[in-house]
């Protein structure tokens, strides 16, 4: 559907709270939004003239049809945008991938078990407390209760090492109970490690409480020693958390939240606080926004819909669009009253400007990276005369062998850095012979109709400068072949070589530059040459090595191109096509005479 209809369509919707799913051409949901009235909010992605930031504008030329859901009520619109972000993972929307991962806490399932610090969930059976966003502070929570608990940090196996060698260090010093003496119950080491799992979840003031009723309990039961190591226990709890708050507060659990702008990216900080102590932070990076309502109102739903532990209060910099409805939504997953609010007074303002602080300079030290890009983006424009800095680079080098055959691989490079993702491979199909100039242009003929017939994903972006692993013979093709497209008006190059295949120039209409007065754009240009190089070259061997394996197949008799493919997709290496039966050859997809003949080609001399 083109634009107009989907306004068409937009504007027959009702003035109904509910949810919108925004789907591609090729029927993959890229966007999923909730709406207090539909048809306001649908069409105005789709009415002329209404401006957008670049993530929604996006969005919208790779939009081709949408569905939508009514509800009754604003709030079962937020539960169901959230169930259903979930379940397909759109593009466009926010779905909080960082670049740090998460971590876990790990408590064994052993005979005696151990409290570990972990980077993955493994199915194994142990239980996993988190997920958590910083290792640093699951490292912390880890050691915290190791060391009150006094629980081992060795290496040795229990019950298997008992008695074999003498106690270490951490024994001597009172940091460890000591099990590898056998003298230590196997009861009362469980009941540790329930208690230093219970002080990770619940926090101090929780276990402290939980671990004094056990105490006076044991006493008044005369059960003396356990009431003793129990009051040892809380003693070793206040010991190893009393040097542990780097930043108290009166507010004793509660997220921080509070964003900040720049250079078209959005900077969402978060602080973490817990029984009064500052005990994480977290940052997430939004791209090509610069809305900040936009990305408050997506972030928070998205945040505590992905399993993190949900706090008492929420703390913010300026309320949601639908704070009354994510409250009650939190409240209900919490299973308790929760608040989000703007703090006025108290420690509350203090601690919305500290992750304020945190945001912008997150910001600045992007934004430091980013002007050092820009500034050799700008010298690479000057140098070749562009109007301004090309922002998304693509680069073509053919790669060919001696019986014709020839690949072509292209390479992107965004913002002076590599996009792996928009990286391409080609096969020439109309060039007989080896000619660089014909399969250079019948590739980008064929980059150029991608585009022009919508084309998805880097396909769909028209770059801003073009480089040509090769010389004048190579841009006059190219030339050629794209007068009168969608490609005719952007820059071309040619980047040339020396005697040693290095990076010499760079050749234009204007005749050749030279860059050895230009160190950076030099060097530049050259990772980029290398680059495409390395990419082509690698996808010719790997065709070279497939075409030479299906061709030793194809010479035994009754397997032909169809059935040697097969073959190869299935075992993948012709060794393991020799190791083969017959009947696992006829399961990959050859039929009984050539499974029969593969077999015998490779086992007629034993």
């Amino acid at each position: 559907m083109t634009k107009a209809e989907l306004y068409e369509k937009a504007s027959k919707l009702p003035l109904l709270p509910g949810v919108y799913i925004i789907s591609d051409k090729h029927g993959t949901i890229i966007y999923i939004g909730k709406a207090k009235r539909l048809r306001t909010r649908v069409s105005q992605y789709f009415r002329e003239g209404v401006p957008h930031d670049t993530k929604v504008t996006r969005m919208i030329e790779n939009a081709y049809s949408f569905d939508f859901i009514v509800t009754t009520s604003e709030f079962e619109a937020l539960v169901l945008e959230c169930s259903q972000i979930k379940l397909h993972s759109p593009k466009y929307n926010i779905l909080l991938k960082d670049d740090k991962g998460y971590c876990f806490i790990r408590v064994g399932k052993d005979e005696y078990p151990r409290i570990t610090a972990e980077l993955q969930k493994k199915d194994d059976g142990a239980e996993y407390i988190g997920p958590y966003m910083s290792s640093f502070a699951v490292r912390q929570m880890v050691e915290t209760a190791v060391q009150a608990f006094r629980l081992p940090t060795c290496n040795r196996v229990f019950p298997r090492d008992f008695g074999k060698d003498r106690p270490c260090l951490n024994a001597h010093i009172g940091r460890c109970m000591a099990p590898c003496t056998g003298k230590i119950s196997k009861e009362r080491y469980d009941e540790c490690v329930k208690g230093a799992a219970r002080l990770i979840k619940e926090g101090k003031n929780e276990i402290i409480k939980t671990l004094h009723g056990q105490m006076m309990a044991a006493s008044e039961a005369l059960e003396f020693e356990k009431a003793a190591l129990l009051r040892d226990q809380i003693a070793a709890i206040e010991k190893v958390t009393a040097g542990q708050r780097v930043v108290q507060s009166s507010i004793k659990d509660a997220d921080v939240f509070s964003f900040a702008v720049k250079d078209n990216t959005v900077c969402a900080a978060m602080l973490v606080f817990r029984e009064g102590r500052l005990v994480d932070k977290n940052e997430f990076l939004f791209k090509e926004t610069d809305s900040v309502d936009e990305v408050r109102d997506e972030l928070l739903p998205r945040y505590y819909d992905d399993g993190h532990e949900i706090p008492k209060q929420v703390l913010i910099d300026a309320l949601p669009q639908d704070a009354d409805q994510l409250e009650q939504l939190l409240s209900e997953k919490a299973g308790r009253k929760v608040q989000i609010t703007v703090p006025q007074r108290g420690d509350g303002p203090r601690l919305v400007q500290m992750a304020t602080l945190n945001a912008i300079e997150s910001l600045t030290l992007r934004s430091g990276r980013v002007s050092k890009e820009e500034r050799l983006l700008d010298e690479v424009a000057r140098t070749l005369g562009l109007s301004q800095a090309p922002e998304v680079i693509e680069s073509y080098d053919i790669s060919n062998w001696g019986d014709g055959t020839s690949v072509a691989g292209m390479v992107v490079f965004e913002k002076g850095r590599p996009k792996r993702s928009g990286y391409r491979k080609f096969k020439v199909k109309s060039v007989v012979g080896t000619d660089d100039f014909a399969s250079m242009a019948e590739v980008l003929q064929r980059r150029t109709w991608e585009y022009e017939h919508e084309g998805t994903g880097q396909f769909g972006i028209k770059p801003d400068l073009i480089l040509l692993d090769g010389g004048k013979g190579q841009l006059s093709a190219v030339r050629a072949a794209l007068r009168g497209t969608a490609f005719e008006d952007v820059a071309i190059f040619g980047m040339v070589k020396d005697d040693r295949h290095r990076t010499r120039g760079i050749v234009g209409d204007g005749g050749e530059i030279a860059l050895s007065m230009h160190k950076s754009v030099f060097a530049f240009i050259g990772t980029i040459q290398e680059e495409v190089h390395r990419f082509s070259v690698g996808f010719q061997r790997q065709q070279r090595k497939k075409k030479a394996f299906k061709s030793s197949l194809t010479e035994i008799e009754n397997v032909g191109e169809v059935t040697a493919k097969k073959l190869l997709k299935e075992f993948r290496t012709i060794h393991a096509i020799s190791e083969a039966t017959i009947e696992e050859l006829c399961a990959a997809g050859a039929s009984y005479k050539a499974a029969e003949a593969v077999f015998h080609h490779y086992h007629a001399n034993p």
